[in-house]
């Protein structure tokens, strides 16, 4: 009997440590899913979604949504890959914004389905601004979508002598960039489209590591001033896969860019493609390492040009034109070291240097003149290359103007059409010695 009794009470026993663990692991299971759950929202947090709507904003296309949308930036700013929604099938008017990157984290997203509308009263917009909406030293941020920033540009391109001088300042009458980088690394922008800009679509401004694709502009040729695309003080950056029609640049590459890579973009209406112009105000302007291929232009006033202002230094390097079909394209190849715009400008003997300077297969129709090479008299352009060039008059009239060239040194290394004779090739001694005084 004892042994029996032993048995007995040992299985029992173990019956109950049975029973324990069981309820003991249970609670265990229970507050691991807790703990997970916790856990969960904690990493969901990191990529946080937060709705302009849930922040005031109205989306009818009248109510003032600045606010709202500076609420939301403040919120999606304090979680590192987060994004700001403005949603699709709404409509938000936003007068002028910054979007500060002091106090944010990294990877913020900007997903914009919806439209942006800008004000056309003069009283959203005060006085001294020179952008609309803003992004300022960022760390990896992103614009994204299929939505629609609308600067409602015809107010300020369509002033008539009746418009009420009362009822402006200098910011008024010169709006200038719908959506401005500034300071940034890591920019993306990619799918939007921005159109009826007041001034520049698009600027990036002292930014690096910048990748636009899928973009478009959409704006009247004859809008003054609106660039597609502006780059300043920036570098490393990839354009691709974008659709710009503008009154102005297509594209614009202004001083101190380099290693810009531009492919695989439709560009016209406006004025094709160009570095300047530079030098302006007799300042130095550094441009180097530019390419920009697979690129198709059609009635634009303007090719693939460069331009700079009597006066300036420092150079144009390194830059290749690769691909470019042209259709009514006024003036194809350009280079200009006289460029003057708007008038009472003054002979000067400094000069951009503009060297290294490569022209391949580019064809296609022009109106006005095939190739112009207008080189400074004292700091000739040296390194010019052109090879399957074959460009056709699209008029008669197109047909009595020859290429140009003046003080222009490099080598046509096949046939063209129209022939290029021309070009000088002997490199002048000219080139080197301001190059040194004022190498960049």
């Amino acid at each position: 009997m004892n042994k029996l009794t032993l048995k007995y009470l040992s299985l029992n026993f173990l019956l109950l440590i049975s029973l324990l663990s069981s309820r003991f692991g249970t609670c265990n299971a229970r507050n691991s899913v807790w703990k997970g759950n916790r856990r969960s929202i904690a990493e969901g947090k990191s990529s946080a979604t937060i709705n302009v709507l849930n922040y005031g904003a109205k989306g009818d296309g009248t109510s003032d949504d600045t606010k709202a949308f500076e609420n939301a930036w403040v919120e999606a700013c304090k979680v590192a890959g987060s994004t700001l929604l403005v949603p699709s099938g709404s409509t938000f008017l936003v007068g002028p914004v910054s979007f500060l990157g002091k106090g944010c984290k990294e990877k913020i997203v900007f997903q914009l389905d919806g439209k942006i509308i800008a004000p056309t009263s003069s009283s959203a917009w005060g006085s001294g601004l020179l952008q609309w909406i803003e992004f300022k030293t960022l760390t990896g941020i992103t614009i994204k979508g299929k939505g629609i920033i609308d600067g409602r540009g015809s107010v300020w391109w369509n002033k008539s002598p009746a418009y009420d001088p009362a009822d402006e300042s200098e910011s008024i009458t010169k709006k200038d960039m719908a959506l401005r980088f500034y300071g940034s690394n890591g920019v993306t922008v990619n799918g939007i489209t921005i159109q009826n800009s007041p001034q520049t679509h698009l600027k990036f401004d002292s930014c690096v590591n910048i990748q636009v694709s899928d973009f478009t502009t959409s704006s009247p040729g004859d809008s003054p001033n609106t660039d597609g695309i502006h780059l300043q003080n920036s570098k490393d950056a990839v354009i691709y896969r974008s659709t710009l029609a503008c009154g102005d640049d297509c594209i614009s590459i202004q001083t101190g860019c380099s290693n810009i890579y531009i492919h695989d973009v439709d560009c016209g209406p406006g004025h094709g493609i160009s570095i300047g112009g530079l030098g302006k105000y007799n300042t130095k302007a550094c441009v180097s390492n530019i390419t920009v291929r697979d690129v198709t232009m059609h009635e634009t006033t303007n090719g693939v040009r460069i331009k700079s202002w009597q006066g300036g230094s420092g150079s144009v390097k390194q830059v290749m034109f690769s691909n470019i079909q042209v259709s009514n394209v006024a003036n194809p190849i350009i280079i200009d070291q006289y460029y003057c715009d708007g008038g009472g400008c003054h002979n000067e003997t400094s000069a951009v240097a503009v060297s290294n300077i490569n022209y391949i297969n580019i064809k296609g129709t022009y109106t006005k003149q095939p190739i112009r090479f207008a080189c400074s008299d004292s700091l000739p352009c040296t390194g010019l290359s052109l090879s399957n060039i074959a460009l056709k008059p699209a008029t008669d009239k197109a047909r009595s103007l020859d290429p140009f060239c003046w003080e222009a040194h490099g080598e046509v290394k096949t046939q063209t059409l129209p022939p290029i004779k021309c070009l000088k090739t002997k490199k002048s001694p000219g080139a080197a010695s301001q190059s040194n005084n004022d190498a960049c």
